[in-house]
Parts: structure tokens; sequence; C-alpha cells
């Protein structure tokens, strides 16, 4: 903004300067270096104003200087957007990761029926990665029809109402908290593998990484971005150096592969005896690779401009990554006859590695760049659950305080929230991956159903060019979902997704109380008043433990507000009462005086019961309770005195029609004298 040089008497200091000849005389103006004068009465808040405070505040703003980083304008926001490639790192992580777990729970499900049973996980994938393409085209759809962000719960309550979308915002909610928790134990099953020794700290590695990815993405998302990138990348290229040499492998036969058959278990079921049911649920298990297909769609408005086109580019980057090393695993560990272990002791990844490449520098690389990568994959939620909470937000849904951007640019409160809640849900389930998955896929599916068929409702009511083909599209999405959903639902209810079911409709129920709240009270707080300050008559009391300086000022103030002050005391016998009527002779021009004597030695009570006593006679007044409270130069000297003025201003807190007003003191250390008192 322009700096006009506009002074401001509230905030600019005058000093008269004498010039060089007798008699001159000129003006000095100095300006606060903490605004910046924008015109008048417009000021602007400067990098100085932010920089750390003297003691303990200071001490929490220097620590949280060096975690975070320093704080960044608003004016810096368009810097902090995305590239395609820092994008795909970001918001493609979690997807991504799936292909480190979502092949073995398909063979973990297959295996119920015999090893030889697992044959059929290579068609199971392929329908798996068909799916991905159906949902991958239709998100598409969705990045172009909304540019600013297209999230399921902004297309459902478009296009199908508000109950839609609180379920798409409800669903996507819960599947953002599973996908922290699910990736993170899975990147401490990965790091077990490698580490059987730390298989005792498992629950407390998962929290720990957890922590981790908070601290980085409460940084900023750009730089989120270039913390995450290089794991991302390492992990595609391990993925694809392991699968290009299995491919290798095969082809040369320098690598034999041992027969499934040959390790069938003894009195396992033949592969034609396979029932529909174990299909649907390996199916289902290996759906949780579909999670964070989304993710990019969620969040068009962080990339670059122009933002839908780079968007869907990195749609089209995902999901070919992602099909292609999900299809290539699952294809290698059946030509392999790589049995996962139903233990999980060793992920289906680390038995591929070892077998190809052997236990050495190339397999170690493999385990850590899988590691990374499924601990980054909670970064795709860390990006996109704040977003979400601010549209919700926003739409008074969830509470404010979501809408707002912290230090570094992002949600920081979204941030935080979906940390402590996966934290808590991974500690609840002891970090066990294959518990988690099945209130995985539940959630997100039901999403991607609600999205899609927002989509076609959409094209169907607007007909806009070529909205034929793209309700088409969006169509064979939304039934293919949906389907996917029911199944999910059916053969995992028992095993936990009943769980989310239960889940949804209580987040749903809070959703509207909260907004009902909102809409209460806007509307009460928009009545006008009928009252000129004139016609506010007022009522003063001042509880008074003693006769100090700190009691005489807060007297004083009260006196400025109105003549009417009542100085309240309250002994605990009559001789004291004297006593403090005796010295308050002095003071009766401030005040009158009412003492109350409390044998039963309470203090907050009897006060609380005269200002009842006081409303009841004097129903028109406004009641205004001025609290006396002297503050120690250091925190730890607060618990050498009791807490009656703060517990006095928490019973009044929620007390309707009166006013509180808080007069501090502060003590100054040592040479104060301290006032005696209560």
């Amino acid at each position: 903004m322009k700096n006009d040089r506009t002074t401001n008497p509230d905030i600019d200091s005058r000093e008269v300067q004498r010039g060089r000849h007798p008699g001159d005389r000129y003006v000095r103006v100095k300006h606060d270096p903490k605004f910046q004068a924008a015109g008048p009465g417009f000021l602007t808040v400067t990098a100085a104003a932010e920089q750390p405070a003297g003691g303990f505040t200071g001490w929490v703003n220097r620590a949280k200087k060096i975690l975070l980083g320093p704080p960044l304008s608003t004016a810096q926001a368009a810097h902090e957007r995305l590239t395609k490639t820092k994008a795909l790192a970001v918001l493609s992580s979690d997807a991504l990761s799936s292909v480190a777990y979502a092949p073995e729970e398909i063979l973990l499900a297959l295996l119920l029926a015999g090893t030889a049973a697992l044959a059929y996980s290579v068609p199971i994938a392929g329908a798996i990665v068909v799916l991905m393409v159906i949902v991958a085209f239709s998100y598409s759809q969705t990045i172009k029809a909304y540019p600013k962000g297209g999230g399921s719960y902004v297309v459902a309550s478009d296009n199908l109402g508000t109950l839609a979308g609180l379920t798409a915002g409800a669903a996507l909610m819960i599947g953002y908290v599973l996908t922290v928790a699910v990736s993170i134990s899975a990147g401490v099953d990965a790091l077990i593998a490698a580490l059987p020794w730390l298989e005792a700290h498992r629950v407390s590695l998962g929290v720990g990484f957890i922590v981790l990815v908070t601290l980085a993405n409460l940084r900023g998302v750009r730089e989120a971005g270039t913390i995450f990138a290089i794991p991302t990348y390492g992990f595609i290229l391990s993925m694809f150096a392991l699968i290009g040499y299995g491919l290798y492998g095969l082809y040369t036969g320098t690598v034999s592969p041992v027969p499934v058959e040959s390790a069938q278990h003894a009195g396992s079921a033949a592969v034609p005896a396979v029932s529909l049911f174990l299909l649907m649920r390996a199916f289902a298990s290996g759906c949780a690779a579909m999670t964070g297909v989304e993710a990019i769609s969620d969040g068009v408005p962080a990339f670059k401009e122009p933002e839908w086109k780079n968007a869907r580019t990195t749609l089209v980057w995902m999901v070919a990554i992602l099909g292609t090393t999900f299809a290539s695993l699952s294809f290698l560990a059946w030509r392999y006859g790589v049995v996962p272990d139903e233990e999980g002791s060793e992920t289906l990844i680390s038995q591929i590695a070892a077998l190809l490449v052997g236990q050495g520098l190339f397999y170690y690389l493999i385990q850590a760049s899988t590691v990374m990568i499924l601990i980054l994959a909670a970064n795709t939620s860390f990006s996109d659950f704040p977003r979400l909470s601010y549209f919700m937000a926003r739409d008074r849904f969830l509470p404010h305080q979501f809408e707002y951007r912290g230090d570094r640019l992002a949600y920081s409160n979204g941030i935080v929230t979906l940390g402590v809640v996966s934290a808590g849900l991974l500690v609840a389930f002891a970090g066990d991956t294959n518990s988690l998955i099945p209130l995985y896929a539940v959630g997100v599916f039901l999403a991607f159903t609600l999205s899609q068929s927002g989509m076609v409702m959409r094209w169907w009511r607007r007909r806009e060019h070529g909205w034929r083909r793209s309700l088409t599209i969006n169509a064979i999405g939304g039934v293919t979902t949906a389907l996917v959903t029911l199944v999910v639902a059916i053969v995992r209810f028992r095993e936990g997704a009943w769980i989310v079911v239960f889940v949804l409709p209580v987040l749903i129920l809070i959703f509207i109380a909260i907004n009902r709240h909102y809409t209460s009270s806007t509307g009460e707080l928009a009545t006008e008043t009928p009252l000129e300050p004139s016609e506010i008559k007022h009522t003063v009391l001042v509880p008074v433990a003693s006769l100090n300086r700190v009691a005489i000022q807060s007297l004083a103030y009260a006196r400025s507000i109105s003549p009417n002050v009542t100085a309240v005391h309250v002994a605990d016998s009559p001789e004291a009462a004297e006593e403090f009527q005796r010295k308050w002779k002095r003071w009766e021009h401030l005040a009158k005086l009412v003492v109350i004597e409390s044998p039963y030695r309470s203090l907050v009570t009897p006060i609380l019961a005269y200002i009842d006593a006081v409303d009841r006679t004097h129903p028109d007044d406004t009641l205004t309770v001025v609290i006396p409270e002297f503050v120690p130069k250091h925190w730890w000297e607060r618990l050498l005195h009791n807490q009656t003025a703060f517990r006095l201003k928490a019973a009044l807190l929620f007390r309707p029609g009166t006013v509180v007003v808080n007069v501090p003191y502060h003590l100054r250390g040592e040479g104060q004298r301290i006032p005696s008192g209560r």
C-alpha cells in the first residue's frame, strides 16, 4: 500500500526541536515502527510487530519461529502455490504409497482359500486399475467444472443439497484421518520389516512420525512440497527399478519364480472353489489403492495458474504411475510365488525385493524409500483436510477457527486437529495396519459416489457444451463407485466398517448443530438495540478484599464509569468486618460499602449471591462487576496467591446481562511493595 506518511496521534509521538537560529522551532514526528500509515485512520502492521516479545510469550514465539519459520504476509500467498512437480509430491503421495500395502491386502484375503487362490490377484488388480481410470476420468471433469476446488463436499452441496454435502464432508473427514493413521502405521511396518528390533516401539514411532509431518505442514504448503519432493520421487524411481528388474528376471530367467502350486498349503482348496464372497472381499481390500485419487480435485486452488489445467495434468501423471506400479507389483508377486506374511512381520515389497536383489544395499534403499513415502503419504490428508475444514467452516458447519490461516499461510487449526485425531486413532488401534484397513475404504468411496452423482446432476441441469459426454463419464464413475461402496460396506462390515457407518451420522448431526448455533446467534446479534448511550443506567459493583493500591485503582476506574458504585467486602467474622469498616472511612468518598459476613468462610459464593440480589432489585440497570487483580511478574508466583479473581470471572462468564471488567495491576518484581490481601 502507498505510504503517504499520514500521522496518527494515537501511535505517533511528537518532539519539539530547536532550529539553528534563535527562536526556530520545528516538530519532529516519530512513527511507531510496528505500523505503517496507509491513509487517514488506516494502519498496516509491519514485520517489526511480529518480532518475539519478552518473557514466557517471547520464548514461545522464538521456538515457534525456529520450528515453523518466520510469519508470511498475505501478499505472499500467490508465491506459496505449487508447481505440477511439487503438487505430484504433495497431493499424490497418499495414492502412490498405497502400492506398498494394497497388493498385499488382496493376497491376504485370497490366502484364506489357499495359495492356489493367489492367482486371482492379477485379474482383481486389473479390475481395480480399470476402476482407477474410470474415477480419474470422472474427476478430470470435476476439476474443469470447479477450478476453485471441487471436493466432494463442494460438488455434492452445490448439486445434491446440504445433506448430501454434509455426508460427503463427513465421509472425507473420516477418510483423511484414516489415511494418516493407515499410511503411518504401514510406514512403521516397512521400517520394522528392515529393523525388527523396533517392534516394541511401534506406537511411539507412529505418533512421532505424525508429529513430524504435522510440523512440516505447519511450515506452509510450498515448503512442505519441497521437503516431500525428494522422498516421493525416490520411491517412484525405486519402484520402477524394482519392477524393471523383476520383469527382466522373468524374461531372461535369471531369477527363478517359485510356482504357487508348489508352495500350496496342505488341504487348501483348488482355484475354482474360491467363493464369490472371498473374491469380493479381496477386491474390497485392494480398493485401498484408490484412496487419495480425489486429492488433486480437492486441492485445485493450491496449484499455480492455470490451476485446473495443471491439476488435470498432475492427475494424469498420478493415475498412470499408480496404475502401473500397482498392477506390476501384483503381477510380480503372483509370478514369483510370493506369499504374504500373515503375521505381518515382513511386507510384500520387502519379500519381493529380498527375492530379487537380496538383502543388500538396494534392498535397504527400497525399504527406506517405502518407509518415507508411506509416512509422507499422510501429507495428502494434511493438505486437503484443512481445506475441506475451511469450506465447511465458511458454510458454518464447523467452528470459524478453521477459516483462518496461520503464520505460514496454512490452515493451522485444521492441520493440528488432523494430527491430534489421527494420532489418537493410531494409539487406539496399537498401530496395527490390518485393523485399520477395514475402516478405510467405505468413507472414501462414499465421497467418490456423491461427487460423481453431483456432477451428473450438474451436467443435466446446465447442459453446457459437451454435456452428454461429460454426463456419461461421471455417470459411469458414479455407478461404479456406488457398487464398490456397497461391496466394501457389506464385506467388511463386521471387520470394522460398522464403525464408519456409525460415526458418519454422528458427525452430520454435529455439523447441523454447529450450523444452528451460528444461525441463531447471528440472528440474535443482528437485532438492533433500541437504547441510546445516554439511556444506559449503570450499577457498578467492585469486590474488594483489602484496601491496597489494586483496590483503590479499581474503585477509581469504576467511578469513571458511573457514580453509582458499591464496594463489596466479604469478611469471615464480625471482628474482621468491623476492622474493615474502620479502615474504609478514609475511602468512603469513592463509593458506598457493603460488608458481607461469611460464617462458612467462602468468598465467591456470597459475592455471587449479592450480585443476584442487586440484579433483582435493579432489573433495568446495566450491572457491571469490576474485578481487581494483581499479576505477579513470573508465572510461578501466581501459585503463591489464591485465585479469587479468576474464580469470580469464571463464575460470571456465563451469567447473562452482566458486564465483567478486569482491572489488572502488574507487579514489577523486586523492590515493589506487594500489597497485603487475600
